[in-house]
């Protein structure tokens, strides 16, 4: 084999290990955005347990209806900024991950 043909070679070897690496990254970010996804759900799911269960311990153990209305109420809106801030927030990652993957093309 002469010198070329041997850095021709080597030249495709290169880019092949570039590629196999390049791959490699990607499938390392598709992991962390799937992480990131489930752990966000989790999050969420138990956040919304919690005020489903605090509104039934509200139910069961507060008498006056004044202070059950009021409460019922607070956690609605609690409830309703929850649902708000993880609407922007999935707005916001799947924005941030379309650009990063528009910049890696």
């Amino acid at each position: 084999m002469n010198n070329s043909e041997s850095n021709s070679w080597n030249d495709i070897s290169d880019d092949i290990s570039e590629v196999t690496k390049k791959i490699k990254e990607k499938i390392s970010q598709d992991n962390l955005v799937d992480d990131l996804k489930d752990s966000f759900k989790q999050t969420v799911d138990t956040s919304i347990e919690t005020i489903k269960s605090l509104i039934k311990a509200i139910d069961e153990t507060v008498k006056d209806e004044e202070i059950k209305s009021e409460s019922k109420e607070v956690l609605n809106k609690i409830s309703e900024e929850l649902i708000e801030i993880v609407d922007d927030t999935k707005t916001k990652i799947s924005n941030l991950v379309s650009s990063q993957s528009s910049e890696e093309e």
